[in-house]
């Protein structure tokens, strides 16, 4: 303990230089919206390091549970093709010929919170993938988040774990739409707010994004009504909303990309 004490003394001017330039450099990146974003992409550059090493260690021992989520998807797009109802004698049009406004990228998620109020994802994809701020992303379940931030090769998203998230999600069944958000609370239950009395809600309901953004497209999965009330002024229902999602085990998710959303942004702008 005394040599720590003596080493402080020995060397006081220097480490109370030290302490004044963090303190400085830490309220330059503050004040000034171009030193923090050159922060937070180095930021994200060097903890993006990391994370992608860890990830691939980690993964290389998910791999049957992986491969297993896999199979489950490629069983349900079979499944999709064996039904679809294309008469034999009609004219078929392939729809994926036609010009589509979303693209998809995929993308790994090398780390993930769920535990805190304001929880947010890291994915090996950024700037050099054509990532940007506000592109959706989803799992072959549902609705993960919303891209944040973009580094060079990775990019941080608010989950749907996220207190500050509101994302416009309806009820399969009709158009009724509200709010998706999250009370801080359990990682399998998000809530749906403002949806109106006269709206036919029942527990065990299907909810989906309403497609009402630039962001996500309609009809992604959200998950399923686990309870409902009305709230005080007995208008809106307040509903429960189990997450067809497990955010606490994901590991493949899709970027989406609207590439009419800076036209449709700018009308908001006018």
């Amino acid at each position: 303990m005394q040599q720590i004490i003596n080493f402080i003394l020995r060397n006081k001017n220097f480490l109370l230089f030290f302490l004044l330039f963090g303190i400085s450099l830490l309220f330059t990146i503050q004040s000034h919206s171009y030193h923090k974003s050159k922060f937070i992409n180095s930021a994200n550059f060097l903890t993006g390091g990391v994370y992608n090493s860890i990830n691939n260690i980690s993964q290389y021992f998910s791999l049957k549970s992986q491969n297993k989520l896999l199979a489950e998807e490629n069983k349900t797009l079979r499944l999709l093709l064996q039904n679809a109802n294309v008469q034999v004698d009609s004219v078929f049009i392939d729809t994926i010929s036609f010009k589509t406004p979303y693209r998809f990228y995929t993308a790994n998620i090398i780390k993930n919170t769920y535990s805190l109020t304001d929880n947010y994802l890291t994915i090996n994809k950024g700037t050099i993938d054509s990532v940007k701020q506000d592109f959706g992303v989803i799992s072959s379940k549902g609705i993960i988040g919303i891209v944040d931030k973009t580094g060079g090769g990775f990019s941080t998203v608010i989950s749907i774990l996220n207190t500050t998230s509101k994302i416009s999600a309806q009820l399969k069944k009709s158009n009724h739409f509200g709010t998706l958000t999250w009370n801080g609370k359990s990682p399998e239950i998000t809530q749906l707010i403002d949806i109106p009395k006269i709206a036919p809600v029942a527990k065990g309901d299907t909810i989906i994004t309403s497609g009402r953004s630039s962001i996500f497209p309609k009809g992604i999965p959200v998950g399923i009504i686990d309870s409902f009330e009305l709230d005080q002024a007995e208008n809106y229902y307040e509903i429960n909303v189990k997450l067809f999602n497990d955010m606490t085990n994901i590991e493949h998710v899709y970027i989406i990309e609207n590439i009419n959303s800076g036209e449709i942004n700018s009308l908001f702008d006018e």
